[in-house]
């Protein structure tokens, strides 16, 4: 996959744990609720439906205040590559503010870790910008770290 350095970003880590729980994760409301946001902030609720199309909702609070997130997947590769953006809503209703399309890739590395890479892509290069001012790498790290260190507390 070719990036564009202006309006995509990167974070990429071999992590210790298996493909098919970060997967299971990354695609099950009450696991999402675990991770999806750097902690002290947490996930609210979640509302997925798991299909190209699907919507990926989800509500945040940040500092005492909610944050509503809808989105749609695009690209659902089971166990290995998962699309979604809030660019649109379900049923393809535009958003009015697009931020991102998220691209998650998993893929055995053995031994029971995953090089795990999540792309940013956005739609212009001020947002792409505003998302590193936030501290994208940081912020996507420590929600790798909190997935990591959950689905290691998993009994599956």
């Amino acid at each position: 996959m070719t990036l564009d350095p202006e309006t995509d970003l990167k974070l990429e880590r071999v992590v210790d744990a298996p493909r098919d729980l970060l997967w299971l994760c990354w695609t099950t409301p009450e696991h999402i609720k675990n991770f999806f946001i750097p902690a002290p902030h947490k996930v609210t609720e979640c509302d997925l439906d798991l299909r190209v199309g699907g919507r990926f909702n989800t509500v945040f609070e940040v500092d005492g205040q909610r944050m509503d997130n809808r989105g749609v997947f695009l690209e659902i590769d089971p166990g290995k590559k998962l699309v979604f953006t809030d660019g649109y809503t379900e049923g393809w209703k535009p958003a009015e503010k697009p931020f991102m399309t998220a691209i998650l890739l998993l893929e055995d590395v053995g031994e029971g870790k995953t090089r795990y890479t999540a792309i940013a892509r956005h739609p212009t290069k001020e947002i792409r910008e505003q998302h590193d001012q936030m501290g994208f790498h940081e912020g996507w790290g420590i929600v790798l770290d909190q997935l990591v260190g959950y689905v290691k507390g998993l009994k599956v």
